[in-house]
């Protein structure tokens, strides 16, 4: 390729970008259909919930799986099989009419498709085809997922509120099926592929393929095994249950219902998530930035912190009706609300090497969304228990400050045997 032209490595960031968009949205969007459901089906809120908690846990511990998929079966196939599922699993909501289809369709179905796109397509992406810049594509990647929100959520939401949630659905769909046309024309798998380098790298690396020729399952429980040894995983695997129980699970299944409670209106509610997506855009990639430049740890300490602070607000800021206040919350949360992610994954790098990392890193994230189900289902519970979801709230800021601990027990050097036989530190 010219030197002039738009290096490849850009176009894939752009391609998965997307596709991250339209998976997320289903995720993010969970929040503004459980009164729908909840209206038109007379379903309790705790089943609705249990259905989405179980859809956060299955993506979640699907992630090392996917990782392992792609050594063997290549990035594009299992992208296109994905987005095939997400889409089969929007296109069934139409048809659903028991609650246990629910389960099916939102727990296991959508689960399942979204799994590959929400753990770790970002992290392989930016390793394969970035040698430079990599820290700045993984905060691209990663803060995708509040650009949908910030964009779609309040026209789903609008949608919802002046026709019917089957609108909302057919929306996804649609973007949905968009991205399986596009990753279809256009997605390779890996930058060799197309004849070119990792976007920054001068000169090839040696590759060896002794760990493709296995089975998918033993590539992930023998990562798991060797990353149940080092103390690190066991501290990124704590903070990041916190960090799903207090987002996804928390946040992006309850916030709005919260809000309604105290008689907001659904698309302002669905507004103030789709504003807390501005600063998560600007915090994501910007932690992204800095994960690059700065100790990681102290970044996640300051990021839980933060996290914790805003979650103690919210409680006090729907009770006094205070808008300034929900927008101090939005401010605070946003933007922290995924920048957990590029640091989390610059440890796990950094300590596991680069090849054994994506593998590690969808253990962590399983650990994370075990976190987003635990919420997910025990909000609803809690909610049923005192017709409000305050305790909710307060609980996971208070497990946020602990986290803020967790990481930062993690020592700031430790060198660890690599793949190639080489050792690294934790900066």
């Amino acid at each position: 390729m010219g030197r002039s032209r738009v290096h490849y490595s850009w176009i894939i960031l752009m391609i998965v970008f997307f596709s991250i968009i339209a998976a997320g949205i289903v995720r993010s969007s969970s929040g503004v259909f459980i009164e729908p459901f909840e209206q038109e089906f007379h379903w309790d809120r705790s089943v609705i919930s249990l259905a989405f908690a179980v859809g956060l846990f299955l993506y979640g511990i699907s992630g090392p799986f996917m990782a392992a998929l792609i050594e063997v079966l290549g990035l594009k196939k299992i992208m296109l099989l994905s987005m095939a599922t997400l889409l089969a699993g929007t296109l069934l909501t139409f048809l659903m009419q028991q609650s246990w289809q629910l389960l099916l369709i939102w727990g296991i179905i959508i689960g399942l498709g979204s799994g590959l796109f929400l753990t770790v397509l970002s992290p392989y992406v930016a390793n394969t085809w970035f040698e430079k810049r990599r820290g700045l594509a993984l905060g691209i990647l990663t803060a995708s997922t509040a650009t949908g929100q910030l964009i779609l959520l309040p026209i789903l939401a609008m949608l919802i509120d002046h026709y019917s949630w089957r609108w909302a659905i057919a929306l996804i769909m649609l973007l949905s099926a968009i991205m399986l046309v596009i990753i279809l024309l256009f997605m390779k798998n890996s930058p060799k592929e197309v004849g070119i380098l990792p976007y920054g790298l001068e000169k090839e690396a040696e590759t060896t393929e002794e760990d493709t020729k296995q089975n998918p399952i033993v590539i992930a429980f023998k990562g798991l095994f060797e990353a149940v040894k080092v103390k690190e995983f066991w501290l990124l695997a704590g903070s990041f249950f916190v960090c799903g129980l207090s987002t996804s699970g928390l946040i992006g299944t309850h916030f709005v219902s919260y809000c309604i409670s105290y008689g907001i209106p659904i698309v302002t509610a669905a507004s103030l998530l789709s504003f807390m997506g501005i600063f998560d855009l600007v915090g994501t990639t910007l932690s992204g930035w800095l994960s690059d430049r700065f100790d990681n740890r102290w970044l996640l300490f300051w990021y839980y912190a933060l996290r914790g602070a805003s979650l103690l607000l919210l409680p006090i800021a729907l009770s006094q009706g205070s808008y300034p206040l929900l927008i101090i919350f939005a401010v605070l949360y946003g933007l922290d609300w995924i920048a957990t992610v590029p640091p989390t994954i610059g440890i796990s790098r950094q300590v596991f090497g680069v090849k054994k990392s994506g593998v590690v890193y969808g253990w962590v994230f399983a650990s994370h969304q075990a976190g987003a189900a635990v919420a997910a289902f025990g909000g609803g519970v809690i909610f049923q228990a005192f017709d409000s979801y305050t305790w909710a709230f307060f609980l996971a800021g208070l497990f946020c400050i602990v986290a803020s601990l967790f990481v930062i027990v993690i020592k700031k050097e430790r060198s660890v045997e690599h793949e190639a036989g080489s050792s690294t530190s934790v900066s």
